[in-house]
């Protein structure tokens, strides 16, 4: 109901006399399809080189906490990684200063365009796509593993004729995803496009309701991003013949044979991810250890942009969990043959539902927040209520795939397990959900509890059309302050979102599995 009153406000504005489609429009999308179609190459090679890598290294110290950072790249506050590239690579950054110090010749800035842009891009999506196909990788049944070393096959062997064909079927649902992703990407772009020959369509929409107040402009670029978006996720459906949800992931295989120097090269990918990872965030902390803290904590604005955040966090992650909840049961309903999973209907609404789910990539949050806008000009009310509607619809929407991703699979397995238990019991709805699901799900609920939190937490979008003296955010304020060259209080609020945003994506998580673990009845 919500997406028609939207696509409604969208519809019944002019924009055709104020949108030209002509040279600025086509070198607009150009531009954007141009970053999101590098950003998406570099962050599918880096990505499968560090998967390969991770599967075939899989007894190293602290291997855990490497793959468990890779995963939390998917929620840190792009602004705050964002402010650590440029005091790596701006030109005061890291890297220029330690040339100096070797007295070698400093580079031109160029962290500032298409690089920049492209790099951040890399950061985030990389990890997603090596933590995503690591599980593919050490899915690959033992007995190809047994093959490959009775054949004698060298590493490119393997890799082309085992490896490669199992995550093959993977690639082009990531690809299409990460191409999504930064094609309707607006903080990296706003912070290091530079100049506005960089702009992509969604800071684009975003100069021309802040900047221009042309209403039609921005309209016609959001119908622009919606149509290819909405193309873009129809394709993504049409990749997965099987639904994902319910394949099978509990196989084991055995290590790979490799040579010392293969080895060799694992480890020194492994390595040199890690450092590239870790330096922009080392580089938040160590310029957030100077900042006054003292004074940040005494601001007005900061104490509102937290309370502001924190409540914003805690209602998204209340709503996704009951709507994650409520699909995730749908879905085990659909797909499990001792319920409806035996009718032939049961898989195309399946399919519908995971369609359903990914509806965010195809209304990106400024798009989503563009309705918003225009539905206060024309309903009236306060503007802050129109603003955090918006961010929860777009926090729930967004984090809603990653939720019911991690919950249903789990749903599904223990409805395979105990559906005959609780049946012959009699338990139904709120009596099975409390006796059963939420006693095996507790893991599950915390990863997409921690999910919804961070995601909500780091958002930029929304808040930076409704954003006011009166309404800020904790990722709304730092742009503020690093847009007026507030360096040290940047850094410092930078700090605290990191360290809000890691102790809860890798401490509620491990908080509740340790829970479980000791409630569990000793023999």
């Amino acid at each position: 109901m919500l997406a028609s009153v939207l696509f409604y406000q969208l519809a019944i504005h002019p924009t055709t006399s104020t949108l030209s489609v002509g040279p600025r429009l086509y070198k607009t999308l150009g531009w954007t399809t141009l970053q999101a179609g590098l950003s998406t190459a570099l962050s599918l090679l880096v990505g499968i080189t560090l998967g390969w890598a991770l599967s075939h290294r899989r007894h190293f110290i602290g291997r855990r906490l490497y793959v468990a950072l890779l995963s939390s790249a998917l929620v840190l506050p792009t602004i705050v990684v964002v402010l650590g590239i440029v005091t790596l690579l701006g030109r005061s950054g890291w890297l220029n200063k330690s040339l100096q110090y070797f007295n070698l010749p400093t580079h031109d800035v160029f962290i500032f365009g298409l690089a920049g842009i492209v790099i951040a891009h890399c950061y985030f999506n990389a990890s997603y796509v090596a933590r995503t196909l690591l599980n593919r990788f050490e899915s690959i049944p033992p007995q190809q593993v047994k093959l490959s070393r009775s054949l004698g096959l060298n590493a490119w062997q393997r890799f082309k004729m085992i490896e490669l064909p199992a995550i093959s079927s993977s690639i082009p649902t990531l690809a299409v995803t990460i191409f999504l992703l930064c094609f309707t990407s607006f903080s990296i772009v706003l912070v290091l496009g530079g100049s506005p020959k960089y702009n992509t369509l969604e800071v684009s929409i975003y100069e021309a309701i802040k900047l221009d107040f042309n209403l039609g402009r921005a309209l016609g670029l959001a119908l622009t991003q919606l149509s290819i978006c909405a193309a873009l996720v129809i394709a993504t459906t049409r990749f997965g013949k099987d639904n994902r949800l319910i394949e099978n992931t509990d196989s084991k295989s055995q290590n790979w044979s490799d040579s010392l120097a293969v080895s060799a090269i694992q480890v020194c990918i492994i390595l040199a991810f890690g450092l590239i990872f870790m330096l922009p965030l080392m580089a938040v902390i160590v310029d957030g250890l100077a900042a006054d803290f003292s004074q940040i904590a005494r601001d007005p604005n900061f104490q509102r942009a937290l309370i502001t955040s924190l409540t914003i966090a805690l209602l998204s992650t209340l709503l996704v969990l009951l709507i994650s909840s409520s699909l995730a049961i749908a879905y085990t309903t659909l797909a499990t043959p001792q319920r409806l999973g035996k009718y032939k209907t049961s898989k195309f609404v399946l399919r519908l539902l995971s369609f359903s789910s990914t509806l965010y990539l195809a209304v990106p949050s400024l798009v989503l927040g563009l309705g918003f806008f225009l539905l206060a000009k024309t309903v009236g009310g306060n503007n802050n209520l129109w603003a955090v509607a918006a961010l929860l619809t777009a926090n729930v929407l967004m984090v809603l795939p990653f939720a019911i991703g991690t919950l249903a699979p789990a749903m599904i397995k223990a409805a395979n397990r105990y559906d005959k238990l609780a049946f012959s019991l009699g338990l139904k709805k709120w009596s099975r959900w409390r006796l059963i699901e939420s006693q095996l799900l507790q893991t599950e609920l915390a990863y997409a509890a921690s999910l919804a939190f961070c995601f909500s937490l780091g958002d930029l979008g929304i808040i930076a059309l409704f954003g006011n003296q009166d309404f800020v955010t904790l990722p709304w304020l730092l742009y503020q302050k690093m847009g007026s060259y507030r360096t040290d209080e940047a850094a410092g609020i930078a700090l605290i979102m990191l360290c809000i945003t890691l102790a809860v994506f890798l401490w509620l998580p491990l908080l509740i599995s340790k829970y479980r673990k000791s409630a569990e009845p000793h023999a």
